[in-house]
């Protein structure tokens, strides 16, 4: 089978200076547009995966290839705090990568505009973090990595501190401009629900050291609503996805590969 790259991860190891041993031997492809999920237990490396992917740290082995349909200039991270200046206001807080990027600020206005009617808080421009719930500042968070218009979104949990019904709302609304914006999506999650509602793909992950020990694929038509998270079908994956988890904290070994051409 042909496998068109946008990311791909070759033989990918990382040890830290201390001889811990985060990654050994991670092989990953995905797609362009394609929505993927991470799910492991803590300390098995999912986040980084991401942080290499984002060239926030250097590899110890391997490489990570980019396709012809991504650029470096053109990712974006979102992390599961919020991360904003508490001084600044909302539109502010977004313009921050359009200022170091040194795009003038008359220029940014329309993107700024444009991304926080993405996320839905037009009116709120002028507010501040304080004022804002938990649920919004993670919209103000996302809007801040769409005002560059990505084509590579990474997302480490991003939701992980919010209230069910919020991160619910949430979900939906990421699928919604998935599916209207066409990103490529590497989303890190410990919420095996949230992994199979989302996603084409959920890589399962064990620790010690950190590798990939299954590639789920989530065959369900999109838009997907809560019909879905009611299923049959969503029942059945997410009790795929969970035995993985329980032979992966069990230590099986690794896959050999995974999507070679």
């Amino acid at each position: 089978m042909t496998f068109s790259s946008a990311i791909r991860l070759r033989h990918v190891g990382k040890t830290y200076a201390n001889g811990t041993v985060a990654l050994d031997d991670v092989n990953l492809a995905i797609a362009p547009t394609e929505f993927v999920s991470l799910v492991g237990p803590s300390g098995c490396g999912k986040s980084t995966v991401l942080r290499l992917m984002a060239g926030l740290s250097p590899l110890s082995n391997g490489t990570v290839e980019w396709g012809d349909a991504l650029s470096r200039d053109r990712l974006s991270f979102v992390f599961q705090d919020a991360s904003l200046m508490p001084w600044a206001t909302v539109q502010d807080n977004v313009r921050l990568p359009l200022r170091l990027a040194g795009v003038p600020k008359a220029k940014a206005e329309g993107a700024i505009a444009n991304a926080l009617k993405m996320v839905d808080l037009q009116g709120y421009e002028r507010a501040y973090p304080r004022q804002l719930s938990g649920g919004m500042k993670m919209r103000v968070s996302i809007a801040r990595s769409l005002v560059t218009q990505p084509s590579l979104m990474l997302m480490d949990e991003p939701f992980g501190a919010l209230d069910e019904m919020t991160r619910g709302r949430l979900n939906s609304d990421i699928l919604h401009l998935w599916e209207t914006q066409r990103w490529t999506v590497v989303f890190v999650t410990h919420n095996i629900y949230e992994a199979v509602y989302l996603s084409q793909r959920v890589i399962v992950m064990a620790a010690r050291p950190g590798r990939i020990i299954a590639d789920i694929a989530i065959d369900a038509p999109y838009p997907r609503n809560d019909a879905f998270r009611t299923s049959p079908l969503f029942n059945n994956y997410c009790r795929d996805v969970a035995q993985q988890l329980a032979e992966a904290s069990l230590g099986m070994p690794p896959l050999a590969d995974l999507r070679q051409p």
